[in-house]
């Protein structure tokens, strides 16, 4: 069996491996009775058969305790997600934490990296941290940690407009202190932060002076009341993240594809059939919509039966993308994603998780490239091979791709005159690029010059 490091390394209990496209768990002994109990409780039993943790089966149960995870399509990892997502997995955390309590069981650790999302839904996906609690205990451990990694990123991100993606380099989240000496005195007083910043600050010395003394006499009450404010601190918690929801602002791309002014109506039409003709035509079950703003061809993939992956780097296009997805449950996972700038391979020795290129590699028989093209070669300074090799790379055999002229107003109000540089990207120079790795099965100008294509992966 062959393994790879994962962000699992840690678990004291267990280690997550990856055998070709199957995903195993081996539970060393010590654990193995307690989390063989838990998987055949009736919360876990019925969380997989909803689909809301990963459905897992026994391969072996001894020498070693052996699990196998069903796969789920496309791994993300926190900082590629919308706000909506951190919501979604925030909530799925608490819900499932608070249906556990009636079977004696418990939520130890809270962190986003216990999810993923199988497209917009999300699924929990560490079977191990759940654990028989104690029922006169009436605190629940793993608070601390969901505030610090789901609660203090989003109030982040709301109030004080720090990226969801700089969690990427906060493993363990954010300390209240983070937040403090940023946020004024009436907004760090006013609810939600109030619970989360200003009382913590003000009762961390008092506390720390105690810890030490209670941390072995955690106060015992009867088995009914432990368990009536365990759910009042899960329901607090629901109602703070509920409150963290942030507004979806306009950007520049949200409302791209309603106000393109160099697309008509008759243009719109078209680009629909010839990417909807060409998905049908090829079969292709899994798609990455590159660029794919709020969703419009994401969602045409899907509807022709495939399962789609969506990258855009504009974080509101990517909100509303994930809000249609989720409501209108496509299979379709929208994520803040740039094909010129991709997350990297990080943690440990740059093992723990994965980059976004090598999640990529070979994964889909389809790969969209809307209106794109220009803004790699002109924007990002990418020479138009590397881009071509690196599409060659992700897709397995089909592209669809728009070439957009000099001549286009989308092209020339990027080059801003420069266009001694740009000269030589030319339609008949893209021809001979591509024709390099692909060949061309259809061609379509559209009325405002664009040109659409569907090429086939030849080498």
């Amino acid at each position: 069996m062959s393994s790879r490091p994962t962000g699992t390394f840690r678990d004291p209990q267990g280690t997550l491996y990856q055998d070709g496209d199957r995903i195993f768990r081996e539970i060393y002994p010590r654990y193995s009775a307690q989390v063989l109990a838990w998987l055949g409780s009736e919360p876990a039993s019925r969380w997989m058969r909803e689909g809301r943790m990963v459905p897992t089966e026994i391969v072996a149960s001894e020498p070693v305790t052996l699990l196998e995870h069903e796969r789920i399509e496309f791994p993300s990892y926190p900082w590629e997600w919308a706000a909506g997502q951190w919501i979604a997995a925030g909530l799925l955390t608490l819900d499932l934490c608070e249906e556990a309590l009636g079977s004696g069981y418990i939520l130890k650790d809270a962190t986003p990296f216990n999810v993923l999302f199988s497209s917009a839904k999300p699924v929990f996906i560490d079977v191990l941290s759940f654990e028989k609690r104690d029922p006169n205990n009436p605190l629940w451990i793993a608070q601390a940690q969901f505030v610090r990694t789901f609660l203090l990123p989003l109030a982040a991100y709301r109030y004080l407009g720090w990226p969801l993606s700089a969690s990427q380099q906060r493993r363990d989240g954010y300390e209240p202190a983070d937040l403090a000496h940023r946020l004024g005195f009436a907004q760090k007083w006013s609810s939600p932060l109030r619970s989360l910043v200003a009382l913590p600050l003000l009762f961390e010395r008092s506390f720390s002076e105690k810890a030490a003394k209670s941390h072995n006499s955690i106060r015992k009450v009867s088995e009914d009341l432990a368990e009536l404010i365990l759910r009042r601190t899960i329901r607090k918690m629901r109602k703070n993240l509920r409150a963290l929801t942030p507004p979806v602002h306009a950007s520049r791309w949200s409302g791209y594809t309603e106000t393109a002014s160099h697309y008509d109506s008759g243009d719109h039409a078209a680009k629909q059939n010839f990417v909807r003709t060409s998905i049908k035509s090829t079969g292709a079950l899994h798609v990455l919509d590159v660029g794919a703003n709020t969703g419009v061809y994401s969602r045409i993939a899907a509807e022709c039966g495939a399962a789609v992956v969506a990258w855009d780097p504009d974080v509101s296009a990517t909100e509303l993308h994930y809000q249609a997805a989720s409501r209108d449950e496509l299979p379709v996972l929208p994520l803040v994603a740039d094909f010129a700038r991709p997350s990297p391979a990080i943690g440990w020795r740059n093992a723990e998780y994965a980059s976004l290129l090598a999640r990529a590699k070979g994964r889909f028989d389809c790969v969209l490239m809307l209106g794109v093209l220009h803004h790699l070669l002109v924007a990002e300074q990418i020479p138009l091979a590397e881009i071509i090799e690196q599409l060659a790379e992700i897709t397995t055999r089909w592209a669809v791709l728009e070439w957009v002229p000099q001549e286009d107003s989308q092209f020339s109000g990027l080059v801003r005159g420069r266009e001694e540089l740009y000269a030589h990207l030319t339609e008949s120079y893209f021809t001979q690029v591509l024709g390099e790795r692909f060949a061309t099965r259809s061609r379509e100008r559209l009325p405002n010059g664009r040109t659409l294509l569907l090429v086939e992966k030849v080498s």
